[in-house]
């Protein structure tokens, strides 16, 4: 059965379940988002996001109930799942997502737009069937940050991933956008 992607309001329906969850386990799980989960919910610039890109503590626990509000809301099983672990920096820059937001027995981070974009600028994937790619996102982010030179993107780019270098897709994307000067 091919399931409905997460809007901002779906989204925030799971998570919120998670935390009630939570709290009925008396436990407080933290939640660190990642991903189409943040352009969807806290910039507005994706419609929806097919899953949730988070690690998540105590993991064992958040995992568990993570499949129950599957069950319970018709998402696939691993619409929360910890892939991008593979991905992040050793030294991440978050900050808290607003409690009130979501309810209790859950509390919530988000990269800074800074991080994401060097998150985004590793990764550049190209479009393919299904995958818009990460184009757009580092576009979007680009602009939020509004950085004056490509030394700025290079720097901010080595101070999350000092022994990495762009890809020449990242640079391209980087070079353009600075060129038409959005």
């Amino acid at each position: 059965m091919p399931y409905e992607a997460l809007s901002q309001d779906r989204l925030r329906q799971a998570l919120r379940r998670l935390g009630e969850l939570a709290r009925a386990e008396g436990v407080e799980l933290e939640l660190s988002l990642y991903g189409g989960a943040v352009f969807t919910l806290v910039y507005g610039s994706r419609e929806s996001t097919k899953d949730v890109d988070g690690i998540i503590r105590p993991s064992e626990i958040g995992r568990k109930l993570a499949r129950q509000v599957a069950r319970e809301q018709t998402l696939p099983e691993d619409w929360l799942n910890s892939d991008v672990a593979q991905f992040l920096a050793e030294r991440e820059e978050r900050r808290p997502y607003p409690k009130d937001d979501l309810g209790s027995g859950l509390v919530v981070t988000i990269p800074t737009a800074a991080y994401l974009l060097a998150l985004k600028l590793r990764a550049c994937r190209p479009p393919l069937p299904g995958y818009p790619g990460d184009e757009a996102d580092i576009l979007f982010l680009l602009g939020k940050l509004q950085p004056a030179a490509r030394e700025d993107i290079d720097i901010l780019f080595a101070r999350f991933f000092p022994h990495d270098v762009l890809s020449p897709r990242a640079e391209d994307i980087i070079d353009d956008w600075l060129t038409r000067g959005d």
